[in-house]
């Protein structure tokens, strides 16, 4: 069994092996594209909601409110960020019940690089809010002392993301894989349950995780929390 998407090359472009985990990670950006472009395109005042646009709704309005919950100073550009990471983690799970097909979340490149944008996405959120000047001075609170223990802090943040989801989803592919040898007729119905219930759980935390981190950096130390006008 292998543990990686990563091991499986699937073809060759230009004498570079592609693996199956770019792949599948194309394929989930591809069905969330195309889906968002099939329920959006009479997205009109004039035009009643069909099903598929109330889920969208309810799916949006409903990680606009966490975000809200979470940073009073949440700005459209959060919901679009974290709304985005959750979707694509949440798809790539959920995709987990089509037969052959490996969730890219499997693979640490993917989850790292999903950790990396975290790290870069909180900086720039934190430059936006308080300037470049603003945000650099929470390095060295409370005091200049703590400046390389809030760097290691910074780093560990995204760390701690790519490794946490990586070690969740693996961990079910390989309890899976266990159950499949001892019993291939029931545990697998089981494990597949619980991995979707697992993998919509790791979604919400990551994207969660993601949003906390953010509204840290653009926290204004001594001024009441106003929210962000919509932009």
């Amino acid at each position: 069994m292998q543990l990686t998407p990563d091991e499986t090359i699937l073809f060759t472009l230009g004498g570079i092996g592609i693996n199956e985990t770019i792949v599948n990670t194309w394929l989930v950006m591809i069905v969330l594209t195309v889906a968002s472009i099939i329920i959006t395109r009479h997205l009109r005042p004039d035009v009643p909601p069909n099903r598929w646009r109330t889920t969208l709704e309810v799916i949006v309005t409903a990680i606009q409110s966490q975000i809200e919950e979470i940073s009073p100073r949440a700005s459209r550009h959060v919901l679009y960020f974290s709304g985005t990471l959750f979707l694509f983690i949440a798809l790539s799970n959920l995709l987990l019940v089509v037969p052959g097909f490996e969730p890219p979340t499997a693979s640490l490149s993917t989850t790292a690089a999903l950790a990396l944008s975290v790290l870069i996405a909180v900086p720039l959120f934190g430059i936006t809010r308080q300037g470049i000047r603003g945000y650099l001075k929470t390095y060295i609170e409370p005091s200049v002392v703590m400046l390389p223990f809030n760097i290691i802090s910074e780093f560990s943040r995204g760390l701690s993301l790519a490794i946490r989801l990586y070690g969740n989803v693996m961990s079910g592919a390989v309890i899976a894989g266990i159950l499949l040898g001892v019993a291939p007729f029931f545990f697998p119905v089981v494990m597949d349950v619980l991995g979707l219930l697992t993998g919509l759980i790791q979604a919400y935390i990551f994207a969660v995780l993601a949003t906390v981190y953010i509204s840290s950096a653009t926290a204004t130390h001594g001024k009441p929390p106003e929210k962000e006008k919509d932009q």
